[in-house]
């Protein structure tokens, strides 16, 4: 299926947190960008309090297969650390995306597609 790059920033968090951590994890390729947030934990909804309020908890964390707490309060730092600058966006221009295309690009160079065995079709029942 060829190189792949992810786009990370700042603003990214939750799932903007976990989706880079995996991808980083099992090797999809680089992660381009700016180091994640670290907000992972995530709340639950809660009964509602006599008065009408309520409180939200922090209720679920992130362990890694090892069993360390990772991302929460640190983020996901990118492999290849790009800028956003605010006014080269302005002008249309995107210096991450930029910045994944010619690692991609350079990527392709040297790439082989993996020669994949076409499965048997289905027993008829």
């Amino acid at each position: 299926y060829g190189p792949k790059a992810m786009l990370i920033d700042q603003d990214a968090g939750s799932g903007g947190d976990f989706m880079p951590y995996a991808f980083k994890r099992v090797g999809l390729g680089p992660l381009v960008g700016k180091r994640t947030w670290g907000g992972l934990i995530g709340i639950s909804i809660n009964p509602p309090l006599i008065d009408g309020g309520f409180l939200t908890v922090p209720f679920f964390r992130f362990f890694t297969p090892e069993g360390e707490w990772r991302v929460e309060n640190e983020g996901v730092a990118p492999d290849i650390e790009v800028e956003l600058d605010p006014a080269a966006v302005n002008r249309g221009e995107d210096t991450q995306l930029d910045a994944a295309i010619a690692d991609v690009m350079k990527r392709l160079e040297t790439w082989k597609p993996i020669q994949r065995k076409t499965p048997p079709p289905a027993a008829k029942l």
